[in-house]
């Protein structure tokens, strides 16, 4: 399973093409909001996408919940949820949904940690990053009982790689 996620492209349609072209083999694209582009925008057909502060049309939803191959995950923007000040809203509605893996943008800032068995994941922003200079997306592997967050830089290059693993 290989999940390609971004966030916050604020209008660089480009960014998205680009980034999907470069990992045509992911079986999921996940945007976590603020596209700014129209729910129905070529670049975001086939992606799972949710609705940013800064979307427009109407048509996004607030959150997305879909199973991949057996995981139940879980994408927001997470405006609504205040993630900027506090994750504690975001893990509580995660596990209302039961969740295993949460993709989240909003605050700009690139992460990922495990916390109580659920793997928590910004991807950062491809057009306005905080907390470091590098537009960044994510990609998500899952094997052996282990998630593999790779974050990479808009251009492709590899920003850190971390391995998580899940208890029973």
């Amino acid at each position: 399973m290989k999940l390609l996620v971004m966030s916050d492209t604020h209008g660089n349609a480009e960014v998205i093409k680009q980034v999907r072209e470069s990992n045509h083999d992911a079986d999921v694209i996940i945007h976590c909001g603020d596209s700014e582009l129209a729910y129905d925008h070529p670049y975001l057909e086939g992606v799972r996408k949710v609705r940013g502060n800064c979307d427009q049309d109407d048509r996004f939803p607030n959150e997305e919940l879909f199973e991949v191959e057996g995981f139940k995950v879980f994408a927001v923007h997470g405006h609504l949820l205040n993630v900027k000040s506090t994750i504690m809203n975001l893990l509580y509605r995660s596990k209302e949904v039961e969740a295993n893996i949460v993709f989240f943008g909003h605050s700009h800032l690139l992460g990922a940690e495990l916390v109580d068995n659920i793997l928590f994941v910004n991807p950062g922003s491809l057009q306005k990053p905080r907390g470091i200079a590098e537009k960044s997306y994510v990609i998500v592997e899952y094997a052996n009982h282990n998630w593999k967050v790779t974050a990479y830089t808009d251009k492709g290059v590899e920003i850190f790689a971390n391995t998580y693993e899940l208890t029973e």
